[in-house]
């Protein structure tokens, strides 16, 4: 389910949450912290959010708002499943190399931190994604006849592994370009799906 239509305030105090929570971490993280940084009082920002969890769980939909808008969304459309996954490759890893998109780090690195009732609605919308990739999954192994038994489950979590750590080890200024790191896991998932035993 989307988040509610996010204004231009809310939408400030949850970059800015998103940015302390991923250089402190969201326990060392205080209300008062998220106030100053924005130059607002406290009860202001109370006016706004109830408290952190609310700041924390809306973070993390509008992440996934995100990510199904510019991921999601889009690679649907391709009928191919091969050419389907490939461009989920590349646009998952895309949206994690941007700075920008402090949410979606939140998002890797917090789940565990909302209470449990906010958290069944956060990781109800993961599964979704974990459901498309098995089925997208299953259908390039029938497409390309693959004769191995990796199960697809197995397979969307290794790839969702893989993936989800790039924004922990890589550098936009180093040896790896963001095209060249795209094509290599591309290459190892799909050798490693795809290979016959």
């Amino acid at each position: 389910m989307k988040s509610p239509a996010v204004t231009d305030s809310r939408r400030d105090i949850l970059r800015t949450a998103a940015r302390l929570f991923q250089e402190r971490g969201y326990e060392a993280t205080s209300m008062q912290d998220i106030a100053s940084a924005l130059n607002l009082s406290k009860g202001a920002l109370y006016h706004h959010f109830q408290s952190k969890d609310e700041i924390l769980f809306e973070i993390m939909n509008h992440g996934l708002d995100v990510f199904d808008e510019e991921v999601l969304d889009v690679v649907r459309q391709i009928p191919d499943p091969v050419e389907r996954l490939r461009a989920c490759i590349a646009r998952h890893i895309g949206m994690l190399l941007r700075g920008r998109d402090r949410e979606i780090t939140v998002i890797l690195h917090e789940n565990r931190t909302l209470p449990s009732r906010l958290r069944k609605r956060i990781n109800a919308r993961k599964r979704s994604y974990i459901h498309f990739l098995e089925d997208t999954i299953q259908a390039v192994q029938s497409r390309l006849g693959t004769k191995n038994e990796i199960h697809p489950r197995a397979a969307a979590f290794a790839l969702l592994g893989m993936i989800n750590w790039v924004y922990q080890w890589y550098r936009p200024d180093g040896s790896l370009s963001e095209e060249k790191l795209i094509r290599d896991y591309t290459t190892i998932f799909f050798d490693g799906l795809t290979a016959n035993q």
